[in-house]
């Protein structure tokens, strides 16, 4: 379908959801410039529920290319990204704006692609949610879509008889696709490790052999046989390390690779199934092929035109044309349901605010004038809460900390910039890079802040932000509970803090703990006097809250309802939710439990029941069922508990 964008900034936007039929949404960008705000108006759902709309009315590109179609005319193809996973490409005319979509012919389940090829004779591939698939920009069509082992491709190659090859997480499978025969090859997984591979470099040597670089918790690159179907490794164990062991194709025929990525004196030279070790090479000549991760951007047409600015946001193309640098800007138009949202909680102004991944957004709702803003946001922001009129936000990839003061104008924020709005406060990278949880202490001026660790490592570390020396205290795992990280996190009275840890590592890193556990830590001396994996076998302590009287609620991997008793450091009352209510919602950051107006406690579950737990007897009273299902949490403001429900935010008015 040809669809037409104004060329004002003022955008409609057609949101289509699974749950309830959008109409068009009006994008008007703010006065200062620094995002927009969408047009919206709040629907009764019946039965006290309210939908406000969608919170990212935007998409994430996955992979561009930019090619040319059947009439020789330029277009730029894009591989479109929201919360239901990679649903879409999305063709541009580079002359006129006219886009294209055509839907992906199976059914995402939220995977989206990792990575992309065009080939040598100009069709595009992915694959992705166990499917391989081929795009004729010549045919406008999907040609060619098939299932394989799971799951997605990382890394894509084409040799040199025009087969393209693919290499997948989480367990090194190997697929290649003859354009010719129209075959469609699965090799299966050519190696087992007790964690998720990531391989984000594939390369044929002229002979046919395929080589691949593997990571994260150990690099390696392994040489696959297509005759034999047999990967063997190349680096000695004593070799391997953490990180991300790298391949590519040279013009002489040959593979080279580095044990990783970023060490320059570790070269091997690949050819016919062998690898000699040649220490630093710097003779590189890559072969041209346009492939890539996620973020490839092949910006130059064949006439040799470039792509300089493709803007999903402001749904915007500018091409120049490298000799006269002359630009062009066109408008163009797409569908998007939204963008994921990671959570969502009450700012001290009232208003409900949260993060979006892909585009990475912060965005904030006002209940009062039913009024969205919305604004690029410095990462993903997972985890958030409140001290002293401001809103502390743990931000990844960078396991950053930033304030934000909602009653002062905003400003990007700069790493180096003080006058920064949200302000830049530090970076505890690689300890953390994926916040888990953040609290504010009673003391008025710690914030403290867990997660897991950079990608391929295991064990997260502890941060302890004194806002009033603007100090950071960061604690190793090793000193909190090694080779895990804290996921929920509790201050007590007399200076202590509760944790609950969980087992996940980092990123395709390798899981060393059994199980997780239960500590308390003295604020003062910042050592552990106590831990215990209290629930044998449980892999994360998903929630925990202060109760009045001293009691801490909590949740373990997502089903089962405990109270602590701090005191006595035993386990009081257990109940499995599943059986009744289904798992809870969930999310990096889960919050799952909301705080009511009177004390009172609720909890969300990701089928959609809201229960209130009754004091004393801990009966789970079913208050309400959503409409739509509870992707994340959740709080509560105005009389309304909010949370989210697919790329919507929700709200539930308390009786």
């Amino acid at each position: 379908m040809k669809l037409k964008l104004n060329l004002l900034f003022v955008l409609n936007v057609l949101l289509i959801s699974t749950s309830i039929a959008q109409k068009p949404v009006q994008v008007t960008p703010l006065p200062d410039n620094t995002g927009f705000t969408v047009e919206t108006s709040t629907k009764d759902l019946g039965n006290g529920f309210y939908d406000h709309g969608v919170a990212s009315p935007i998409s994430n590109h996955r992979g561009v290319v930019s090619t040319v179609d059947g009439n020789g005319r330029n277009v730029v193809l894009v591989w479109l990204f929201d919360h239901r996973g990679g649903y879409a490409l999305l063709m541009i005319d580079a002359l006129t704006g006219k886009s294209e979509e055509f839907p992906i012919q199976f059914d995402p389940k939220q995977d989206t692609p990792y990575s992309s090829i065009l080939s040598s004779d100009n069709k595009f591939y992915t694959l992705f949610r166990d499917h391989f698939t081929e795009f004729d920009p010549v045919k406008r069509a999907f040609t060619f879509t098939k299932g394989t082992m799971p799951q997605m491709a990382m890394a894509m190659t084409e040799d040199d008889k025009g087969k393209i090859w693919a290499v997948t997480y989480p367990n090194s499978g190997i697929v290649s696709f003859d354009p010719k025969s129209r075959e469609l090859k699965d090799y299966g997984y050519v190696n087992k490790e007790n964690w998720r591979q990531y391989q984000r470099a594939i390369a044929a040597d002229d002979s046919g052999w395929i080589y691949f670089g593997l990571g994260n918790a150990k690099s390696q690159i392994f040489a696959f046989d297509p005759n034999t179907g047999i990967a063997k490794p190349v680096l000695p164990e004593n070799e391997r390390m953490l990180g991300q062991a790298m391949v590519y194709r040279d013009v002489n025929g040959k593979v080279y690779g580095q044990t990783k990525g970023d060490i320059d004196d570790q070269w091997y030279e690949l050819y016919k199934g062998s690898g000699t070790k040649i220490g630093k090479y710097t003779n590189r000549q890559p072969k041209k092929i346009i492939t890539g991760s996620q973020a490839l951007f092949e910006s130059r047409f064949p006439d040799g035109t470039v792509v300089k600015v493709l803007d999903l946001v402001n749904r915007a193309l500018v091409t120049e044309d490298p000799k006269t640098k002359i630009s062009r800007k066109v408008s163009f138009d797409y569908t998007s349901d939204g963008a994921i949202v990671m959570g969502v909680g009450t700012a001290p102004d009232g208003t409900i605010v949260g993060g979006t991944a892909f585009p990475m957004r912060f965005f904030n709702y006002d209940l009062k004038k039913d009024q969205w803003v919305n604004r690029a946001a410095l990462g993903q922001f997972n985890a958030f809460i409140n001290q002293n009129n401001k809103v502390y936000f743990g931000v990844y990839a960078g396991g950053h900390l930033i304030e934000w003061d909602p009653y002062k104008p905003w400003l990007a924020t700069q790493l180096n910039n003080k006058a920064s709005n949200p302000l830049f406060l530090t970076t505890v990278s690689p300890q953390i890079i994926r916040p888990y949880r953040i609290i504010a202490h009673p003391d008025g001026k710690t914030v403290i802040m867990g997660g897991t660790p950079q990608y391929g490592a295991t064990g997260g570390g502890l941060l302890m932000w004194d806002n009033s020396s603007r100090r950071a205290t960061l604690l190793k795992d090793s000193v909190v509970v090694p080779d895990q990280s804290s996921m929920s996190l509790v201050p007590l009275p007399n200076g202590k803090l509760l944790g609950g840890t969980t087992t996940s590592p980092g990123t395709g890193g390798e899981k060393k703990a059994k199980e997780a556990e239960l500590y308390i830590l003295d604020m003062k001396t910042k050592k552990v006097e106590w831990r215990q994996a209290t629930f044998p076998g449980v892999q994360e302590y998903s929630e925990m809250r202060l109760m009045p009287g001293g009691k801490v609620y909590g949740i373990t991997d997502k089903k089962t309802f405990f109270v602590f008793d701090p005191a006595r450091k035993s386990i009081t009352y257990k109940y499995d939710l599943t059986d009744k209510f289904g798992p809870t919602t969930a999310e990096q950051s889960p919050r799952i439990f909301v705080d009511g107006p009177n004390s009172e406690l609720y909890i969300l579950f990701a089928k959609g029941a809201i229960v209130q737990v009754m004091p004393e007897s801990y009966e789970m009273k079913l208050i309400a069922t959503s409409p739509g299902p509870i992707k994340a949490g959740g709080d509560y403001s105005q009389g309304r508990i909010f949370f989210v429900s697919g790329s919507h935010l929700y709200s539930y008015v308390l009786k």
